[in-house]
């Protein structure tokens, strides 16, 4: 009887880019002692734990490695560069500087993560999706050069920690179409393919959209939770987190999995070239989707708080919308958020490992932001609280078109229309606590007390509120 052939990564994939986002939250146990506890609103939550289909997952890839039916992952950088190239039949990746984070992305990985074998699965996929990705981007800025002529005029840019509101405000400000914005199957898949001027024909139907919504139907499986932590469809507005990664770029990759050596080369090194591909990304989505370029493109993600220096020289004329929360659940929720991601692709994540490097990461994110934003001049940016968005968003969002400087009438009706699709999306709270994370609120409040005070950050709704109009 022959021997099995060794598939192709990609051939017992649910989806080829399912490795290029969180495929799911699942969760693992935790220690008895964590059961019974409360989240930050008083209400009990369940102790996490990693669904079947993910370890059955698991095992099938160990068992089909073992069977030599499933090639090893191979986790190198000269190999995949090789296979994305014979992929595709293309040689040129753009400005080979992405290389370099690249390499210390590689090695933070193999050193660092333990992944598990649906995690080097997972991430060779994501590896190689990127890779090609940048081999069919070139092809398109040569056979369009019009593309890279599109203008970015005056952006919007929302910066804020995760877990901030950001998303929400994102949301609505893009159900202005007044406004250009990134579709969820933009950033799962901001490159079209081949055959992508028979789209614009409408003789063919774009793949992405399809695509996007297996990745998301796989989501849901692995943890029907995905969607009370972030809820989203393919056509719904994201945040451009997915151009970054194109450079090998960005705090994805810590939510992802346990790579501290590369968070640290990440924060001691510019930004600029990865924020340069990403504004040819939004030209060449921009093109694609055939809308005029003079729109301000609404961008957000939480990795503009660290990079914000890199950010301007690429959009110089970009407005902010700085977001505020209380430190006390950005943190339990950012690292809830990192935990239900890394444990699909490791077995030995700690959650109060998870919780330190949220803390700290937090703490960098906003110290970074507040030593950036110094030196922007004020009419340039405004600050929103979570908050107020919580107890009056229209007049919270009349504040931010006053300062866009545009009318904010046209927009009530489709930002009625989110609200009400997004309730509709997010069956369940987001439930989690600082202590499942081996953290403390006087811990957190101690770390962020300056913060706090200095831009009037609501701790609760009533104190809050009272002590932002006493600055004012």
């Amino acid at each position: 009887m022959p021997a099995p052939r060794a598939l192709d990564q990609r051939e017992v994939s649910p989806g080829r880019a399912v490795g290029h986002i969180c495929i799911a939250c699942a969760f693992r146990g935790i220690p008895n002692s964590l059961k019974g506890m409360t989240d930050l609103q008083g209400q009990p939550i369940e102790p996490p734990r990693r669904t079947r289909f993910i370890d059955i997952a698991d095992a099938v890839i160990r068992t089909g490695r073992r069977l030599g039916a499933i090639a090893p992952a191979t986790l190198e950088k000269d190999f995949l560069v090789e296979k994305a190239s014979a992929a595709t039949g293309l040689d040129d990746f753009g400005d080979p500087w992405f290389e370099q984070p690249f390499d210390v992305l590689l090695d933070s990985v193999k050193r660092e993560a333990a992944l598990n074998a649906a995690g080097d699965f997972s991430a060779m996929q994501q590896f190689q999706y990127v890779l090609e990705s940048r081999l069919y981007a070139q092809m398109w800025f040569k056979r369009h050069p019009e593309i890279l002529a599109r203008p970015i005029p005056h952006p919007v840019v929302i910066v804020g920690p995760m877990r901030s509101g950001t998303t929400r405000l994102h949301r609505l400000l893009a159900s202005d179409k007044r406004f250009a914005h990134l579709r969820s199957f933009e950033t799962i898949s901001p490159v079209p393919r081949p055959g992508f001027e028979e789209v614009l024909e409408g003789k063919k139907e774009d793949f992405r959209p399809k695509l996007a919504g297996r990745i998301m139907n796989v989501a849901r499986l692995a943890n029907p939770r995905t969607l009370s932590i972030h809820p989203t469809g393919p056509y719904e507005p994201e945040e451009e987190l997915g151009l970054l990664v194109a450079s090998m770029w960005g705090m994805k990759h810590d939510a992802q999995w346990h790579v501290p050596s590369y968070a640290a080369w990440c924060a001691g090194h510019s930004a600029v070239p990865a924020y340069r591909y990403m504004a040819d990304l939004l030209r060449l989505i921009g093109w694609s989707q055939q809308e005029s370029s003079l729109r301000p493109w609404i961008l957000k993600t939480p990795q503009h708080m660290m990079d914000l220096p890199a950010l301007l020289e690429v959009f110089p004329d970009a407005r902010l919308i700085f977001t505020h929360r209380d430190p006390k659940q950005v943190v339990g929720s950012a690292a809830s958020l990192a935990w239900n991601q890394t444990i699909i692709y490791s077995d030995d994540v700690d959650p109060r490992r998870t919780g330190r490097m949220w803390l700290d990461k937090t703490e960098q994110m906003i110290a970074r932001m507040r030593a950036a934003r110094d030196a922007i001049p004020r009419e340039r940016m405004i600050d929103v609280h979570y908050e107020d968005m919580e107890t009056d968003w229209r007049g919270t969002m009349q504040r931010v078109y006053d300062f866009l400087g545009f009318d904010i009438a046209p927009a009530i009706a489709p930002m009625e229309g989110f609200l009400a699709r997004s309730a509709a999306l997010k069956r369940h709270p987001h439930r989690y606590s600082l202590e499942e994370f081996g953290l403390s609120e006087d811990q957190v409040r101690e770390r962020f007390a300056d913060y706090v005070a200095t831009y009037g950050v609501a701790t609760d709704r009533e104190g809050g509120e009272m002590r932002r109009r006493m600055r004012t």
